[in-house]
């Protein structure tokens, strides 16, 4: 594996892509860092020093600083991170099954694509617009940090309309220049850009979550704090494993071609499969389920007072209550049947495979074959779901049976993403090396 990273770096076309994306991300991480303009830095550091501890604050912003790699708690220029780019998407995506113009679209190949990606874009500096206009007036009303008085740490410094203004912009320009520089990648570097750069912001707050738990558990003891830093290493190695066990796991169904004559060649014949995945959903249900979760946090915000909230606070805004995670696993299953139900389409596969003469060896083609592929598809996402709902309790289960690890990094969607992104990337490296007759990764 070393050696093909060595051969990678001789072929200078691939090693001009590998330093460009690089470089990228460098800019990047650079911008997840850099203060937004009329930011109070320093209160902003004792306000999430105080909140630190409030689960409440890190329940309720959890899935947008970790796609911003901690830049929104900074209020950073990069402070949205990707997320804008992915709810849109997302969006686009559910559209796109309701929308029979969208839907024309994305049957229209390459061009139709391209549509849509530009529709992607728009989406996502509106939402942009509106995310940072929210996380602003939090900062300014001193409700981004719960337990910090605003009082005694303003986050701002002047509260003008022009200056706020000036955040806005600047963090929704953020968001664009996000975007360029992901397209950058996916054209000139290696990878999917979006997805780079997600892996990075998520791994760049492994190095911190792993130090934090050691000096945690070894305020009293050193010895003590390595021997759980090397625990935690170790059981994240495992959890690493097995989610790239189960991640490449598939179901292949053969599929036939029958031969046929066009004009005077004889074409067809060929064997074939149809690679359906354990995890067909990939890390989307847990998204949607940690989205959804928020709302009844911000029920609670706005409405303090009710006997609602109360039980809330008490049960749905702490990670390690009973209440959360069985809600939280059972919105995961029910987003994995649903999402897979509107991006795995059994009768467009079947018309597909009818109208070029394909057929599943045992099973009539038309109907039939899309019955047999909605059973199949059915089947696996039972097991695929309940993977997906015991990873993303991995963090529980560590709170659990090792103690107050609140930021245990090996578990929930962070993983999902780590492990996916980087198996796409190293294919995508070796499949250039092989084209210059290169062995690849895995020899």
């Amino acid at each position: 594996m070393l050696s093909a990273f060595v051969d990678a770096f001789r072929t200078p076309d691939l090693r001009k892509k590998i330093l460009f994306t690089l470089m990228i991300l460098v800019v990047f991480r650079f911008g997840s860092v850099l203060p937004t303009p009329n930011v109070n830095l320093v209160n902003v550091n004792a306000c999430r020093a105080i909140a630190s501890a409030d689960e409440a604050t890190a329940g309720l912003y959890s899935m947008i600083n970790l796609f911003s790699g901690g830049a929104l708690l900074q209020l950073a220029v990069f402070a949205l991170g990707i997320m804008p780019y992915i709810t849109a998407s997302i969006i686009l995506q559910l559209l796109a099954v309701v929308i029979p113009h969208l839907e024309a679209l994305k049957k229209e190949g390459g061009a139709g694509q391209q549509k849509i990606t530009q529709y992607t874009r728009y989406l996502t500096i509106v939402l942009a617009v509106l995310n940072s206009t929210t996380f602003v007036t939090l900062a300014v009303n001193g409700q981004l940090f719960n337990g910090c008085d605003p009082s005694l740490y303003p986050l701002v410094y002047d509260k003008g309309i022009f200056s706020l203004i000036v955040m806005i912009l600047t963090m929704t320009a953020g968001t664009g220049v996000i975007m360029w520089l992901g397209e950058l990648i996916t054209e000139r570097g290696v990878g999917n850009g979006m997805s780079v750069m997600i892996f990075t912001q998520i791994a760049a707050q492994f190095p911190s979550s792993l130090w934090g738990i050691k000096e945690s558990q070894g305020a009293t003891n050193e010895a003590t704090g390595w021997f759980y830093f090397l625990l935690v290493m170790a059981i994240g190695l495992l959890i690493m494993a097995a989610v790239i066990f189960v991640e490449q796991g598939q179901r292949r169904i053969p599929v036939q071609y029958a031969k046929r004559m066009v004009g005077r060649k004889l074409i067809g014949g060929s064997t074939t499969y149809i690679p359906i995945k354990v995890n067909q959903s990939g890390v989307i249900p847990v998204i949607f389920a940690s989205s959804l979760l928020y709302l009844p946090s911000l029920y609670a915000q706005f409405v303090p007072d009710s006997p609602v909230s109360g039980w809330i606070a008490a049960n749905m805004t702490n990670g390690d209550s009973v209440a959360y995670n069985v809600v939280y696993s059972a919105l995961i299953i029910a987003f994995c049947y649903f999402y897979v139900s509107i991006t795995f389409n059994p009768v467009e596969i079947a018309d597909n495979m009818k109208k070029y003469g394909g057929f599943i060896p045992g099973v009539r083609a038309g109907e039939p074959t899309a019955r047999y592929l909605k059973f199949v598809i059915s089947r696996l996402t039972a097991p695929g779901s309940l993977y997906l709902a015991i990873v993303a309790l991995i963090p529980t289960l560590a709170f659990i049976f090792l103690g107050t690890f609140s930021k245990f990094p090996f578990g929930g969607t962070s993983i999902l993403i780590i492990v996916g992104v980087g198996l796409d990337t190293v294919k995508q490296i070796q499949s250039q090396l092989q084209q210059r007759n290169y062995e690849g990764f895995l020899r």
